[in-house]
């Protein structure tokens, strides 16, 4: 197998590296065995120097790791400086609190002679997308790191470019050989990774179906896992709402990193009573939104990552206008170099076309007319997903009540969704389970033994 680079801007391909042979894996494997002895055995606090050493490094390394993740998906490059940036503050905060987090603690009416502990699980495998090469990886791996476990990073094919500039930097920031490793391997190598005795959990951000079948390898070797999966996010918009406000926060929302994203508003579900006014603003906010070549700062959307990906998008649009869905603007592959569709809007949507019922990769966004909070609750959880959800009304009291009817992992009021280092990030329903982020990130591999001292 190849991992190939290719430029969705233009088409070209960037480069093609070799994947891990059986002799390289088995090598990563006993590095990394080694390294997990050393590692868990300093102090949170020796770890925590290396991660904050980590964090200067990647701000240092901006004009060279942005570029690189520019090329290889897409990425506008202003977004791919702000991940990067976004990663940093992610090793600032388990590196400033990481010995809090994983104190000893003593449950609450627990005996007095009774304290849990927090140990290491050993290697974490680490299965993670192309849609944010850096922070994905990050986000995954900082928090293993800061409680003594060592990392195995999968990437995706299309981004091992970005992937092998990270693994560089973990080592010019202090990280020891074997601690954190690129493993560059097919399915099948995978699954046999996961399956070995000196692999102990396992970690995966991507859709559903990938989800389900390394979920399912966990199961039978009875390892832990965290699946950060697909999502298809409602965005409630009542008839209360500042209307011109919440069209530009699900323009923002939905067209992030071109639209690519698990945890965006996809499904824009809209009073009858504001709907019309509702469709005009966020067309214009969506149709203002300059597309173009995304190395130039300037650009806010940039191409599809993959042609592979703008044709099953074209698709589920296509089908959704021959089920009776209207566009309002875009609705079609732009024309020329690259694997661009521009921002799209679709009304008249609802369950049984694709644009209702499954998730959009890209920058579409489908509005579904509904007669009141009722029925926008009732649509908002008519879905396999469960990730994030937006509402978007002036009442706080009938926001806090929505909220406690939403499937999600996530609901914000009146804001667009998005993780923070702080707080926990994950879904429910087929978008997964465990969460990554804050205490939960840290301790999600982590054995919490109980210690009784007579």
């Amino acid at each position: 197998m190849r991992f190939t680079s290719i430029n969705p801007a233009t088409g070209r391909r960037i480069a093609t590296v070799r994947a891990h042979g059986p002799a390289e894996i088995e090598q990563v494997l006993a590095r990394a065995a080694a390294a997990q002895r050393e590692w868990r055995g300093r102090s949170i606090a020796r770890r925590a120097a290396v991660l904050r050493r980590l964090g200067r490094t990647l701000l240092a390394a901006r004009d060279e790791l942005a570029p690189l993740a520019t090329a290889e998906m897409g990425k506008p490059i202003a977004q791919a400086r702000a991940e990067i940036e976004k990663s940093a503050l992610l090793c600032s905060y388990y590196a400033r609190h990481g010995a809090t987090i994983l104190a000893d603690e003593r449950p609450i009416a627990a005996p007095a002679q009774a304290r849990v502990t927090f140990e290491p699980l050993g290697t974490v495998l680490a299965i993670m997308p192309w849609n944010f090469p850096v922070w994905q990886a990050v986000r995954a791996t900082v928090p293993a790191l800061i409680g003594g476990n060592t990392v195995l990073l999968k990437p995706a094919a299309s981004v091992a470019g970005s992937s092998r500039a990270l693994e560089r930097l973990f080592l010019r920031a202090g990280f020891p050989r074997g601690v954190f490793q690129l493993l560059l391997a097919d399915n099948a190598a995978i699954a046999r990774v996961l399956a070995d005795s000196r692999v102990h959990a396992v970690t995966l951000t991507g859709s559903t179906a990938a989800g389900k079948k390394v979920a399912a390898l966990a199961g039978a070797a009875m390892k832990p896992g965290v699946f950060e999966l697909g999502g298809s996010d409602p965005a409630l918009v009542l008839a209360d709402a500042d209307i011109p406000r919440a069209a530009e926060i699900c323009a923002q929302s939905r067209l992030l990193n071109s639209g690519q994203s698990c945890v965006c508003a996809k499904r824009f579900l809209v009073e009858r009573r504001v709907l019309a006014d509702f469709e005009r603003h966020l067309v214009e906010r969506m149709s203002a939104r300059r597309v173009g070549d995304p190395a130039d700062p300037a650009t806010e959307i940039g191409p599809l990552a993959r042609a592979d990906l703008r044709a099953t998008l074209h698709a589920q649009v296509r089908s959704s206008v021959r089920l009776g869905a209207r566009v309002l603007l875009g609705g079609a592959p732009t024309p020329g170099r690259g694997f661009f569709y521009p921002p799209t809007v679709l009304t008249g949507v609802r369950p049984g076309m694709p644009a209702f019922d499954e998730e959009l990769f890209g920058p579409v966004a489908a509005i579904v007319a509904v007669r009141d909070e009722s029925e926008a609750v009732k649509l908002a959880n008519a879905t396999p997903y469960g990730l994030a959800a937006t509402v978007f009304t002036r009442n706080r009291t009938r926001a806090r009540s929505v909220v406690r009817q939403l499937e999600a992992g996530a609901v914000f009021i009146n804001d667009f969704v998005r993780s923070a280092p702080e707080l926990p990030f994950g879904g429910v329903k087929e978008s997964g389970h465990g969460r990554e982020l804050g205490p939960w990130g840290a301790r999600a591999f982590m054995n919490a033994k109980t210690v009784w001292e007579a």
